[in-house]
């Protein structure tokens, strides 16, 4: 099968790597493109790279990322290059992102069309491009806008398990795919020693207040260092900000978690009693301890206690951070296991290979393989 992957990065991420590399701007587009990938930024090329292991073709692209997307007009399609919107209006330049998108699904021609953002996509562009495509597949793992179109996709996958019949319900095909690791980023990684008890990164937001407030009691008496998005929205007197050290994305945010004994975890309030958080593979990944809330499904991911630590409730968070601070060899134990389940299951040549065994039996479906067989070449 051949695979564009529609992904989106945060406008502040983008920011901050070309503002540290001020020449990336003016470099050919793979190699621009290899260079932010190599970033390690959400899921970055852990699809495409797997799926290529797997004998597909795939290809991301970042169609937010107007200094990659402008690369791939002045390559590829000068007339879109010559119309990008001088004058930064939202409107005008969301147009012109789905204008070099459209260009790109009709260079590649895809058999699967792999949306990463539904609430940045657009249905309009989706219908648009539906003669050029076979499968419209979406990934979800998070709150959704209320003026959703599902039926603008075939195929919607969610690690969000109670989303599952959420999104059938609505009258559109749904599956369960979890999150996952990619073990290319230990390679990354430059060799690392703990220096940091307790790290904690993410976003801060009214999203997430539930977990807001077990961080705020336990950097009252644990030594937790924080880094993230959004603290801008906690009030002055929150006790996150005396040990806010700023943002941190993709291989910074990877280092600062193998840098610490314990990184905690706490899940956006949308995920309800699931486990859900990329930040449960990102940790376990690079070897770190996780300590993470309990949730109903989280036995099923790891072995709890042994492979990571959970817990229930504030006072039961700060005093089992306490506990693995005063047992080294146990905290070891539980970090080395961890990673171990993870590199062993939750990596994403596993769930690639998940995804086209999924995405095979919605192809084996008479009305999706016509579909298939008959996008132009």
């Amino acid at each position: 099968m051949k695979f564009l992957i529609v992904d989106t990065y945060y406008p502040a991420f983008l920011h901050s790597l070309y503002a540290q590399h001020s020449d990336l701007v003016h470099c050919p587009y793979a190699e621009q493109w290899r260079a932010l990938m190599d970033q390690c930024f959400g899921t970055a090329d852990f699809y495409s790279a797997n799926l290529q292991k797997l004998g597909h073709d795939a290809h991301e692209v970042v169609a937010n990322n107007d200094a990659l997307q402008r690369q791939w007009t002045r390559e590829n399609a000068p007339h879109l290059w010559a119309t990008y919107p001088v004058h930064r209006c939202l409107r005008r330049v969301k147009a012109w992102q789905l204008s070099v998108l459209r260009a790109q699904v009709e260079h590649m021609r895809p058999d699967v069309l792999y949306v990463q953002n539904l609430n940045w996509t657009d249905e309009v562009f989706l219908r648009s491009v539906r003669s050029r495509v076979g499968l419209i597949v979406g990934q979800n793992a998070s709150s959704l806008r209320p003026d959703l179109d599902y039926g603008a996709y075939d195929l919607i996958l969610t690690s969000f398990p109670h989303y599952v019949e959420k999104f059938r319900g609505h009258g559109v095909q749904s599956e369960y795919l979890r999150l996952a690791f990619d073990p290319r980023v230990l390679d990354y990684l430059d060799s690392v020693k703990p220096r940091y008890p307790v790290v904690f990164v993410g976003g801060y937001s009214s999203s997430h207040q539930s977990g807001i407030e077990i961080l705020e009691h336990l950097v009252r008496q644990v030594p937790a260092d924080f880094w993230g998005y959004g603290v801008d929205t906690l009030p002055h007197s929150s006790p996150i900000r005396w040990r806010y050290h700023g943002e941190a994305w993709g291989l910074e945010m990877y280092r600062l978690l193998a840098q610490s004994r314990i990184a905690l975890n706490r899940h956006i309030d949308v995920v309800g009693s699931f486990a859900n958080n990329m930040r449960l593979f990102e940790a376990t990944g690079v070897g770190t301890c996780l300590v993470t809330d309990l949730k109903d499904n989280l036995h099923e991911l790891f072995s709890l206690d042994t492979e990571v630590v959970a817990y229930i409730c504030a006072k039961d968070c700060i005093e089992k951070v306490r506990y693995l601070l005063e047992h080294e060899d146990e905290r070891a134990a539980i970090a080395k296991a961890g990673q171990e389940r993870t590199l062993r299951e939750h990596t994403y040549y596993h769930r690639m290979q998940e995804l086209v065994d999924i995405l095979e039996r919605h192809l084996s479906y008479p009305e999706r393989a016509a579909r298939v067989v008959g996008v132009p070449g």
